[in-house]
């Protein structure tokens, strides 16, 4: 599987946020506060970001934390009281 990671491009304005399919998916646009979010290829990920930068209709580029949290917890013990309450069905 190919690692993906998302970045989210701010903007002044809306009318050129269909031009950034270039760089990747486009996953949601937000109108009221003007940024889109973008998902590419992790390998090209900072080359793709030093482009956006320079773009003279880019406000900001920032990237997702989403690859680098862990998602693997420690000492998860389940609840007594909800253990309980999931073999009674409620």
């Amino acid at each position: 599987m190919i690692e993906r990671q998302g970045i989210i491009v701010w903007l002044y304005s809306l009318k050129h946020a269909k031009s950034l399919r270039r760089f990747g998916n486009v996953i949601y646009t937000s109108k009221r506060l003007k940024y889109v979010v973008i998902y590419n290829n992790a390998e090209d990920h900072e080359k793709l970001v030093a482009k956006m930068e320079n773009l003279n209709f880019v406000r900001k580029v920032d990237s997702s934390f989403k690859p680098m949290i862990k998602t693997e917890y420690e000492n998860s013990k389940p609840d007594k009281a909800k253990e309980y309450d999931y073999k009674m069905g409620f």
